[in-house]
């Protein structure tokens, strides 16, 4: 257990004294470490960026003439005595745990991650630290997942279902990350068109080489029926949707293993598909790191504290800007959701 800290959280991020940098600041500063290009995590304004070489393009995309520099894959950087490097979280395109090296002690600060196979992205590497500063945004029993492959096979079937009675099936995901890990997973059902604010990350995506369905900008929508639509769960119940009429909906999320979530949103359709960890991933992780004390940022942490202390982890939180996802289901819904279930054998 360390002595004394040196990475701690302060009203502008997670900082690093001795490297006197921040790790995916909520406020501008002056050098930000960025694990990933999602919103909550690479915010405009810093003077300088670092992450990882992969994610440069979505970094630059998303926050627009910034002075970034990435790093491969396991490249080590010196700050001032710290030694940092980049390792695939799995997460996303380009996402990374950052591993921090001070004086022999090592931190690893997972960012957002996913154990799951994602043909855009690397897969997470499992890393050795003695404290882990950990999400833990579906840190509850009640979230397991199922193989991405089987969800995969059920969207495409809603799919050939929706074009079988002349519909459109509208696929509500995020536009990073998401949108694409279902543009490389599905099997060509039909016709694909994809809302506005997907078109440029598709680009990215395709110039480093990630093999997408053909696609096009919804803007060049021709009436036909039976395609399917990607777009992001903001645009839900918007009049630009009229068009496209007759349709059903559907979100592919994490959340849709809560079936009052589904109802909330009055879709059709909801999908199981996470770029996170579920609660069985993340207790593997933990074990994996062979840490002696573990620190959960955002999601479903009074959980995870209690869990990881009857381990015998050293185990706490940390108040953070972070939220994984959209809005976390209350613990009341989950509970309500698991008491539902059928008893397993």
């Amino acid at each position: 257990m360390p002595v004394e800290r040196w990475i701690y959280p302060t009203p502008y991020g997670l900082y690093c004294e001795p490297g006197d940098f921040f790790i995916d600041p909520w406020r501008p500063v002056k050098y930000a470490l960025i694990t990933h290009a999602h919103s909550d995590h690479a915010r405009w304004g810093s003077a300088a960026y670092l992450t990882s070489e992969e994610n440069v393009p979505l970094l630059r995309q998303r926050l627009g003439n910034i002075q970034v520099e990435g790093l491969r894959w396991g490249e080590k950087r010196s700050i001032t005595g710290v030694k940092v490097s980049f390792h695939p979280s799995g997460h996303i395109r380009g996402a990374a745990q950052i591993r921090l090296e001070y004086r022999g002690e090592v931190y690893v600060i997972t960012g957002d991650y996913k154990r799951q196979a994602d043909p855009t992205t690397s897969p997470f590497e499992p890393l050795k630290a003695h404290v882990l500063i950990s999400e833990c945004t579906f840190g509850l029993p009640i979230y397991q997942w199922a193989p991405p492959e089987t969800v995969i096979e059920e969207i495409a079937q809603w799919w050939a279902d929706c074009r079988a009675k002349g519909k459109n099936a509208i696929l509500y995901a995020y536009s990073l990350g998401k949108a694409q890990r279902l543009l490389a997973s599905l099997p060509p059902v039909g016709p694909v068109y994809v809302h506005q604010s997907l078109v440029e990350l598709n680009q990215i995506y395709e110039a480093a080489g990630v093999r997408l369905l053909p696609w096009k900008s919804a803007a060049e929508w021709n009436k036909e029926n039976g395609i399917l639509l990607i777009a992001p769960p903001a645009v839900q119940k918007s009049r630009w949707l009229s068009r496209f009429e007759p349709y059903e909906e559907a979100q592919a999320s994490g959340w849709m293993a809560i079936r009052g979530r589904r109802r909330q949103k009055a879709l059709d359709r909801g999908f199981s598909l996470s770029d996170h960890a579920d609660f069985y991933q993340l207790l593997q992780t933990l074990r994996e790191t062979e840490a002696e004390e573990v620190i959960f940022t955002h999601g479903y942490t009074e959980n995870m504290v209690h869990l990881a202390r009857l381990a015998g982890y050293n185990a706490s939180a940390w108040e953070t800007a972070y939220t994984g996802e959209e809005e976390i289901p209350t613990s009341q819904e989950a509970a309500a959701e698991e008491e539902s279930l059928p008893p397993t054998s």
